[in-house]
């Protein structure tokens, strides 16, 4: 195959669509990468303020597990772009990188910014083309050729263009401020391709706090806790907003909540204050005699509660328990009911997008031969910790791999 005349053309500038761009580029494709936004990889940058979390260190078996009922699509993902792979190409662009305590991957600089700076120079080295302010429209007639005329928006005005093939790397619907508003869903739809609704995910929860809580403790972590729902409990760290719970271990748990949230209404949340002690060796801290400290002083003291513990454990209805095994237990399982789901602009992440079954193993639509997907337009999650990233950039590798074998094949 003459690749040097062959173009294809990726739409959507974030993780996933620049990773297709530069396999493409690296196998001597032309490659156009198109951006609506007026610059690149704008929630990339935002996920990078706190710390760029690459990936995660744990085995493939478990993180395989992360996506779900989408592990079995995603693991055919990681298999062709692994933890292991993410970390080289890092380290490839110079950008070193370390694993914290968690198991979660960072570079050292701890930030996003020279990573892109450093990609989007290779990138032009490879010649690939970055046109931002261009926002396609969607799809329009298959010509003789069978190639399709794709649209595009820009300041000059509408423009029109038949690559060889297309990767579509639109992104979800959460941020959208960002650049990922899932208009594509439209004209997906209408090109016969089945969508699933977006739902917020990775998001924080709804609790009816009093004011008092509320205004006391909004912006105070809970650290370190245990937070259980069904069978599943997870341990780190949560924060204490205005409308409820945010963080770690509420983004870990949030597919499930969400699920009951939408069954039920309400989810039922139990929180372990004091993880790192059995309900025995707690016990035996709280059987000490209180002598004349104030009952808060005293649970500081004897349980080693922070001022948001104490505030979360006093916000159960009713007086807290006397005895020494009862209290323990209540400190080992505060429960808490879930009221309501933050919305897709404050989310992470979303579920939904195009659903996995309507896409070949090289991420090619089945109702659109020529065109590929990657990253959250597809129909999975995973909490944070790595897992969204590493997904993504790994399903970028794919749908590039699937152009070049369909570009071999015609």
């Amino acid at each position: 195959m003459d690749d040097s005349a062959k173009t294809v053309h990726v739409i959507g500038a974030g993780p996933a669509g620049l990773m297709a761009a530069e396999r493409l580029a690296r196998a001597g494709v032309g490659v156009v990468v198109h951006e609506a936004m007026p610059s690149v990889a704008r929630k990339f940058l935002m996920a990078g303020r706190g710390g760029l979390n690459l990936t995660h260190s744990e085995d493939l078996a478990p993180f395989t597990g992360r996506y779900g009922a989408a592990a079995g699509t995603v693991g055919a993902w990681l298999e062709a772009f692994s933890p292991t792979h993410l970390i080289g190409w890092a380290e490839g662009l110079g950008q070193a990188t370390f694993t914290g305590s968690s198991g979660r991957v960072f570079p050292r600089a701890m930030k996003a910014s020279p990573l892109l700076r450093a990609w989007l120079g290779r990138l032009n080295e490879l010649g690939v083309e970055v046109r931002t302010r261009s926002r396609c429209s969607g799809p329009g007639l298959r010509r003789d050729d069978d190639r399709l005329e794709w649209r595009f928006d820009t300041p000059e005005g509408e423009r029109v263009e038949t690559p060889d093939a297309v990767v579509l790397a639109l992104g979800g619907a959460s941020w959208p401020r960002l650049g990922s508003d899932g208009a594509w869903r439209d004209w997906l739809e209408a090109g016969g391709v089945a969508v699933e609704p977006f739902r917020p995910s990775n998001v924080g929860f709804n609790v009816a706090w009093s004011e008092i809580f509320a205004g006391r403790f909004a912006g105070q972590p809970l650290k370190p806790v245990a937070m259980s729902h069904g069978d599943r409990t997870v341990r780190g760290e949560a924060m204490v907003t205005r409308y409820g719970l945010e963080g770690g271990t509420v983004y870990a748990l949030s597919a499930g909540l969400r699920e009951a949230v939408e069954r039920d209404g309400s989810a039922s949340l139990s929180v372990d204050l004091r993880p790192d002690l059995s309900v025995e060796a707690l016990a035996g801290r709280l059987a000490k005699p209180r002598g004349k400290d104030s009952a808060t002083n005293w649970l500081r003291k004897v349980a080693g509660l922070s001022p948001a513990a104490l505030g979360l454990l006093r916000e159960i209805p009713g007086e807290l328990p006397t005895g020494a095994d009862k209290l323990a237990k209540r400190i080992k399982a505060v429960r808490l009911s879930l009221t309501g789901v933050q919305g897709l602009e404050r989310a992470i992440s979303s579920a939904g997008g195009v659903r996995l079954d309507q896409a070949d193993q090289g991420l090619m639509l089945t109702a659109l031969p020529g065109v590929f997907v990657a990253g959250e337009m597809l129909d999975w999650e995973a909490p944070t910790g790595g897992y969204l990233l590493q997904a993504s950039m790994a399903s970028g590798i794919v749908a590039a791999e699937g152009v070049l074998r369909w570009l071999e094949a015609r």
